[in-house]
């Protein structure tokens, strides 16, 4: 399902970068959102980019993270894993949205594109599930600490054109929903904690 993801999204940001029209339906817009009840905006947004760099980095993310989450949700789910990691991905991309609809609702020159909720969730399930496997600073489960702390800073500073608040409400819902499929993750999650100090 990951490389599905990525197919289309690729396939979707491709043909917008050559038609605004198609580009600026699909955009994110508050106030389209909050005036007209465009909700599909809540999620076609993630499949639009606004450059190829956001949307390589975007995608390589994914497949990265993709396939180990989608592994984990067949074993948690006892089923496939792909109807689980599209429920989270689709829902991380609307509810991380749901903190920049709020703030720019009544802003009608607000916009965002950009899957980077969605992958920041299917990021933190993969933490949740696997907090001892090393990545950028060590245990995952520091990078995570690491990514937050820096998202909720930059998202205060503002003004430097990225959804930071995107990023950081991904992270929780990937984490809340990846902890409500599995409540065991969450002591597992504090064993990890423990033993990097013990």
């Amino acid at each position: 399902m990951t490389l599905v993801i990525i197919g289309i999204t690729f396939l979707v940001s491709i043909m917008a970068f050559n038609d605004s029209r198609l580009y600026q339906s699909l955009m994110f817009e508050p106030y389209a959102v909050h005036a007209r009840r465009d909700l599909f905006r809540l999620i076609s947004h993630g499949f639009v980019h606004g450059n190829w760099p956001h949307l390589i980095i975007n995608m390589f993310v994914l497949y990265q993270f993709g396939p180990p989450v989608e592994r984990g949700l067949e074993l948690y789910t006892s089923r496939s894993g792909a109807l689980a990691f599209v429920v989270l991905y689709l829902a991380s991309l609307a509810l991380s949205s749901l903190p920049a609809y709020f703030r720019h609702r009544f802003d009608p020159s607000y916009r965002a594109v950009g899957a980077s909720g969605a992958t920041s969730a299917v990021v933190f399930s993969c933490i949740l599930m696997y907090p001892d496997a090393q990545m950028m600073f060590g245990p995952a489960w520091v990078t995570g600490i690491v990514y937050l702390f820096f998202e909720w800073y930059m998202d205060k500073r503002g003004n430097d054109g990225i959804a930071h608040e995107a990023h950081f409400a991904g992270a929780v819902v990937g984490i809340l929903f990846t902890a409500l499929l599995e409540p065991s993750l969450v002591p597992g999650l504090f064993r990890a904690i423990s033993n990097t100090f013990s």
